[in-house]
């Protein structure tokens, strides 16, 4: 297990920091990490697919790539599983489950091809070990997945479990929470220092706010959940556990001053919860109150981070901050049906009580109120910048859900909002 082929999919676009995080955590360059389509291949070793299990916040899932092979039919994928050791993965004693995904596959039915790769790891645990391991479609321990191209079919298991963005702290949560992936990216993307002071004014049940807690702390995201590694044969239960300590070990005192606000007072009761779980309720200091009408939280210039609602989702008083999920489009999008799709998404003019255009007026509060703080704003409106009648100093391509956005840069300066025509 000290050379292994990984998979780390994330959700497009996050490719790049995706690998630096790799790197940050394990050390890993040249050909041992690579960057691909919705995701980064790494060759490591067991104890690092631990790790990177622990300490990633922008991959979707930790998976080892067992085989990839031509196929033309069905019959192709049974023969290719069949071939995998399994045996040397996990028992019969345990459940497993198929998932396919597929770009061009030319098979007309993915539930058939799954069916026939569980046929073959059935049948192999029969040859090998005069038995076979039960399917559990719900609460597998196991995850196998198939990802289908024109011509060519790879294998892999699964070592995370629930995917990644699930922390472990969310129990509170609005209609369509921000994936904690998501925000992480967004972090990443703004060039977040962890010590300079950061703000979500539209912050909805906290997810950007304790994911940038975490981080400013050192904070493992993945120290509060199970992994699905620890049902796997490999697992040796006294090396993960040196793992969580040093983990442990390595945090400390926050970097730098946290907070959030949002119009709903609900939302803000569910974001301290969220941060009291999430081990950083101290850290963080939320509010409520219109994102139109709070000044900034600290005497120092820092950085806003927001992904504000859009159409109806603008309160009567204010913003109804609560974010939009996010998913994967790269080569393993398994994860996109799962709690929380986005709402319909609308692209109308957001209008406040007074019949006023929202981003127009927020865009003036911050002119006038926030001169030498930088504002990243995810949005999947295109033209909003000449809306809210500032220039863009910086565009990133996001995915939230399956709608593109843009994660938008507005370096707050006297005069930078343009004169009405």
């Amino acid at each position: 297990m000290n050379s292994l082929q990984l998979f780390l999919p994330c959700a497009a676009g996050v490719e790049g920091f995706l690998a630096g995080e790799v790197h940050g955590i394990t050390g890993l360059t040249g050909n041992d990490l690579m960057t691909g389509r919705g995701g980064v291949m790494v060759r490591a070793s067991w104890r690092e697919a631990m790790l990177l299990n622990l300490h990633c916040r922008l991959a979707q899932r930790v998976l080892v790539q067992l085989s990839q092979t031509l196929y033309r039919s069905e019959n192709d994928l049974y023969q290719a599983a069949s071939e995998v050791a399994w045996e040397i993965w996990f028992t019969t004693k345990q459940t497993f489950k198929i998932e396919v995904t597929a770009q061009h596959s030319p098979l007309t039915s993915l539930n058939f091809a799954a069916l026939k790769i569980k046929d073959a790891v059935a049948d192999r645990f029969r040859a090998k070990r005069g038995e076979r391991p039960d399917v559990n479609t719900q609460w597998p321990d196991v995850r196998i997945y198939a990802h289908l191209t024109t011509d060519h079919a790879t294998l892999y298991i699964d070592t995370s479990g629930e995917p990644l963005f699930k922390r472990g702290w969310r129990a509170d949560k609005g209609d369509a929470p921000l994936k904690e992936t998501l925000a992480a990216a967004m972090l990443a993307a703004s060039g977040w220092d962890a010590a300079t002071p950061l703000y979500d004014p539209c912050c909805g049940s906290g997810t950007i706010a304790i994911e940038a807690a975490q981080i400013a702390c050192g904070i493992a995201p993945g120290s509060l959940r199970r992994f699905g590694f620890e049902k796997l044969l490999p697992y040796q239960a006294h090396v993960w556990q040196g793992l969580l300590e040093q983990a442990q070990a390595a945090e400390h005192a926050p970097t730098a001053p946290i907070f959030g606000s949002d119009v709903a007072h609900r939302m803000v009761d569910f974001a301290e919860r969220n941060a009291e779980r999430a081990g950083v309720a101290g850290v963080i200091e939320f509010r409520g109150g219109d994102a139109l009408q709070r000044m900034p939280p600290s005497e120092l210039p820092g950085l806003m981070l927001l992904n504000p609602p859009y159409g109806e989702r603008i309160a009567a008083a204010g913003v109804a901050g609560r974010g939009r999920d996010g998913f994967e489009p790269g080569a393993l999008a398994a994860e996109r049906r799962q709690d929380g799709q986005p709402e319909g998404h609308h692209r109308e003019t957001a209008h406040t009580d007074d019949g006023g255009d929202f981003f127009m007026q927020l865009a003036a509060h911050w002119k006038k109120n926030y001169s030498g703080w930088t504002a990243w704003m995810l949005t999947p409106d295109l033209k909003l910048p000449s809306r809210m009648r500032l220039k863009e100093t910086r565009r990133v391509p996001m995915w939230n859900g399956p709608i593109e956005c843009r994660l938008f840069r507005f370096d707050m300066l006297k005069g930078s909002v343009r004169d009405k025509l």
